[in-house]
């Protein structure tokens, strides 16, 4: 069993998706977000966003973890300040030693959806079917359990491909 966090970068709101892979099996083990205070200090909300990710990692243990790539934004300030919460985010798994995937939104919602220009209900609405019992408060934490869902395909792939498999 392999367990694996997916990460949801943002600065406001950081979402969260614990899954375990068994196989071709997933559980959903838990979802959630992290909100650091908007008021704080640039460094201060990126320090709470650290605190946060590392007690999650603290608590559930996983053995890899996946996070989405930034998109470009118009807006070179939102930008920047996402670019800066994506960094803590790849930074906090890094530094306990789990591996960290990266993942384009599209890739994502083509593993979980079976297309890469599916909105986010669609991506939500198959999150919870894919992972009976997941309760989504946020579009954040869908994401999450999604981009988790992504590495977790990926990643078969990958150990298919180590053993020696070869596409017809």
């Amino acid at each position: 069993m392999t367990r694996i966090l997916g990460i949801d970068p943002g600065l406001r709101h950081t979402g969260w998706g614990m899954v375990e892979s068994e196989g071709s099996h997933l559980r959903h083990l838990g979802c959630g977000i992290i909100s650091p205070d908007d008021k704080l200090p640039m460094a201060e909300r990126l320090m709470a966003l650290h605190h946060g990710l590392a007690a999650l990692l603290a608590e559930w243990m996983p053995d890899e973890a996946a996070i989405e790539n930034t998109y470009v934004n118009r807006n070179p300030a939102a930008a920047l300040k996402l670019g800066q919460a994506r960094g803590i985010a790849l930074l906090a798994p890094a530094l306990v030693g789990i591996p960290v995937a990266e993942y384009q939104a599209m890739e994502v919602k083509r593993a979980v959806v079976g297309t890469g220009a599916a909105a986010k209900e669609q991506v939500a609405d198959m999150v919870r079917r894919l992972l009976p019992g997941a309760r989504l408060a946020r579009a954040d934490a869908a994401d999450a359990l999604a981009i988790a869902i992504c590495h977790t395909h990926h990643r078969a792939t990958r150990l298919a491909l180590a053993r020696g498999y070869v596409p017809a």
